[in-house]
């Protein structure tokens, strides 16, 4: 059965419902425009985040008036005016100019250098050190494979605290500066430290660190170019060696054009202890050895995982290259590793960061043991706390985002 509509009804239907559909007032439009404004997912997910903004902003606000009110209370001072007061007590190891006369400020910043000193120090080591056992644990050598695997298991199941206690009375016991363990040209080893053999002060040195930060400047600016003409344009320009050189060459020829000095300061006994030379003193070498070595197993294992993520086939294609093993890790196995090795070691330095307040059981003066000895002094507990908690998280929140720079830097963008 066949049906017939007529064109001219269809037309009358059309503007009819165009004309219902068209809003009698611009007050009916806006509360049409208000209803689905409210009605979508987004304005609704930007409500429930605005209110729990709210919520916790008004908590933190009760919290701390409620703080405020009850040391009022009890008679207790607030604020951080007493950070401008003589701090009256002394600092072992300092790597700024620090008298007892100084102000409590200026205890809290040698303790922030002391704490920043020995987290770059460890970094550093726990990373070498990790990235050798993590190459150790996929190497085809059994006595290696297995040397790196007790390493692993014997430092990550022992806690911290204890490694730092552990190397510290290793230290305590060993010779007094009389009987001390002669290292030859490079120094001595006492229960009072290693001391270096180092070179004697010069202007040169200092004009030579400038120019290897300058030459490292250049370096990274060298390797970014010549990525970029890689990726966009396909040309390879070789700049290992052109990097290798402007490192190693450009501090080398500002020293040379500086005064060249060679003279070592070398320490020598007098009375009960050495003079000259650098000394390493006993708590930093066990904090530093306890939180390094900790977080370098951890470290390893990161490694490990990284390297043996890589595609078994993409390293059978580079040994049929004739590729020697140290350009396959450093031109096949490294590139994609890292991709996945750099998130979970942006942990792991952060965790070191946080690790340096063990320095308290050892008696290093870094920022947590400084402002124990701030609180007990000042009675300002809240305030020193507080202190801690805001460095402590602005160590963390660069370092990650470091890290994050560099995960961007050597990630591999898909085109």
């Amino acid at each position: 059965m066949m049906s017939y509509t007529d064109p001219e009804m269809m037309k009358q239907t059309d503007n009819t419902n165009a004309y219902l559909l068209t809003p009698d007032t611009p007050a009916q439009g806006i509360g049409s425009r208000l209803s689905t404004l409210l009605g979508s997912k987004a304005t609704r997910a930007w409500c429930y985040q605005f209110l729990l903004a709210a919520l916790l902003a008004g908590f933190s606000w009760w919290l701390y008036n409620n703080v405020v009110e009850n040391m009022r209370n009890q008679r207790i001072a607030t604020g951080f005016g007493f950070l401008e007061q003589s701090a009256q007590f002394a600092i072992g190891e300092t790597l700024i100019e620090y008298t007892p006369r100084d102000s409590y400020a200026r205890a809290v910043l040698v303790g922030l250098f002391n704490t920043l000193y020995v987290t770059f120090c460890g970094i550093v080591l726990a990373t070498v050190l990790g990235f050798i056992v993590g190459l150790g644990r996929v190497s085809r050598n059994w006595l290696l494979v297995k040397l790196a695997e007790g390493y692993v298991e014997l430092l990550r199941n022992v806690p911290v605290i204890l490694q730092v206690i552990f190397w510290s009375v290793v230290i305590r016991n060993l010779p007094s500066p009389r009987e001390a363990i002669d290292l030859g040209i490079f120094g001595f080893l006492t229960n009072r430290g290693l001391t270096l053999t180092v070179l004697q002060g010069h202007s040169a040195w200092h004009l030579a660190l400038y120019a290897l930060l300058v030459a490292v400047v250049l370096s990274a600016g060298m390797s970014v170019l010549a990525r970029r003409l890689r990726e966009q344009k396909g040309r390879i320009i070789p700049v290992a060696r052109m990097r290798v050189a402007l490192i190693i060459g450009l501090p080398l020829l500002t020293w040379w054009f500086a005064g060249a000095p060679i003279g070592l300061n070398q320490p020598e006994l007098r009375g009960f202890n050495f003079k000259g030379g650098f000394t390493i003193s006993p708590e930093f070498t066990a904090l530093l050895l306890g939180i390094a070595l900790y977080s370098s197993a951890f470290i390893a294992e990161i490694v490990r995982a990284g390297i043996q993520s890589v595609p078994k086939g993409q390293l059978e294609a580079a040994r049929t290259l004739s590729l020697s093993s140290w350009q396959v890790i450093r031109h096949v196995v490294m590139p994609q590793a890292m991709r996945v090795m750099v998130p979970p070691l942006a942990s792991q330095y952060v965790s070191l960061a946080k690790n340096s307040s063990i320095a308290v059981v050892v008696g290093y003066p870094e920022l947590a043991n400084i402002t124990n000895t701030l609180m007990n002094q000042t009675g300002q507990a809240l305030e020193a706390i507080a202190i801690m908690m805001v460095v402590y998280l602005i160590i963390s929140g660069s370092t990650s985002l470091l890290m994050n720079l560099f995960n961007r830097y050597v990630a591999i963008k898909e085109r």
